[in-house]
This record gives C-alpha cells, sequence and structure tokens, in this order.
C-alpha cells in the first residue's frame, strides 16, 4: 500500500496491514487492532463450529453459533476500520493549537472513539456466550482453538475497555472532573464496568477448560 492512510481490513493483505499498525502514525492503532483481534475470535469461533456435529436437538444452536460467528467476524472488520478513522480524528484534534476550538475538537473525537469502541466491547461479550456454548459442546479435538478464541476475545474486550476508559478521561483536558464525566457519559461510564465484569467472565471459563487444551501443565 502507499500509505498508511489507504490501509484497511479489507483491502489489504496482512502483512499491509500489520506493517501500517508498525508504522508510528495512530491509524490504524490499539482501537483497530481490537477489532481485528475480536474478528480472529469470531473466526476461530466459526471454525470450531463448523467442525462439530451435534445431537439433532441442538443442531438448531450449534448454526445460530456458526452463522452469529460469521456476521462477528465481518462486524467486527469494518468496526476496526471505524476505530482506526476515530483514532485519525482523535489525533488531529489533540495536534490543534491550544484554544476554544481545540478544546471543542478534543471533546468531539474523544467521545466518538470512546462510542466506536464501546460498540466493539460490547460485540465482544455478545460473542462470550458462543464460545463458551463450544467448550461444553464443541468438538473436544478443537479445544485449544477455544482457548486461542478465548486469548483473542479477552485481547479484544481488554482493548475495548481501555480505550473507553482512556477515551473518557482524555475529557479532563479541558477541565471537566471524573466525577463530572461520569454523570455526563453514564452509558459510556457504565459500558466501561460491563466490560470488566466480561474479562471476569473470559477468565473463569478459560480457566475451566485450560486442562483440557494444554494438559502438560499437570505433570
Amino acid at each position: 500500500m502507499a500509505d498508511s492512510e489507504a490501509v484497511t481490513t479489507r483491502n489489504s493483505t496482512v502483512n499491509d496491514w500489520t506493517r501500517a499498525l508498525a508504522e508510528s502514525a495512530g491509524s490504524p492503532g490499539g482501537g483497530a487492532g481490537t477489532g481485528v483481534m475480536l474478528a480472529i475470535a469470531a473466526s476461530l469461533t466459526s471454525m470450531v463450529a463448523g467442525y462439530t456435529e451435534a445431537e439433532e436437538h441442538l443442531r438448531t444452536e450449534l448454526a445460530d453459533v456458526h452463522a452469529r460467528a460469521g456476521c462477528l467476524r465481518e462486524a467486527a472488520l469494518q468496526l476496526a476500520d471505524d476505530d482506526a478513522a476515530a483514532s485519525e480524528a482523535f489525533g488531529a484534534a489533540f495536534r490543534l493549537e491550544p484554544g476554544p476550538e481545540r478544546e471543542d475538537a478534543v471533546h468531539r473525537a474523544s467521545v466518538d472513539a470512546a462510542k466506536a469502541s464501546a460498540v466493539l466491547g460490547e460485540r465482544g461479550i455478545d460473542a462470550i456466550g458462543d464460545l463458551e456454548w463450544l467448550a461444553r459442546r464443541g468438538n473436544p479435538a478443537l479445544i485449544a482453538d477455544i482457548v486461542v478464541a478465548f486469548g483473542a476475545l479477552r485481547a479484544a474486550v481488554t482493548g475495548a475497555r481501555t480505550n473507553v476508559s482512556f477515551d473518557l478521561a482524555a475529557l479532563t483536558s479541558a477541565g471537566a472532573t471524573l466525577e463530572q464525566i461520569r454523570e455526563q457519559h453514564p452509558d459510556l461510564w457504565a459500558t466501561v464496568e460491563r466490560l470488566n465484569t466480561a474479562l471476569d467472565r473470559i477468565d473463569r471459563l478459560t480457566a475451566d477448560i485450560d486442562h483440557r487444551a494444554a494438559p502438560t501443565d499437570a505433570i
């Protein structure tokens, strides 16, 4: 690709996209990386579901898991590109000269970036249940892939939680306190709390199956 601005998850090779991520450009950045991690988790979920043969009374549930994973993979890649655009606006706002115009731009960019990460995080929360279903009923030969998927999902949820929190805190640059920010943006603040809870859930689920995926640890 000619430059990092032309790189998206849809029109780039993995090599091109990660090269752009490695540049000191900020777009794509950590938020876009979060979206790609979510896409990886969704892809592995889809793969395991495809290799799973369910009993007749569970086939509809399995088909639903498979379908949701496929949709999430595509949505996550689009969210990665959306976050890259939000990140670019975020950086541009902070490069403005100090003054009211900069304060307004930083506020808008921070809120927009937080919202983009929140959407990504909520999709990550929704994906936990399908991986849990596969951990219990999926093809046992692919339990290691499920643990890898949980790892990718944890990275995505962690990234979303951290970015929403950081972007909200960026609003203090205009003089607001964290308490005021919580009052002004209660939904985004609550999203951080939900994502923290989701991380605990992912950790518990991973711990429950890790002995099956990595049996050498028992020796």
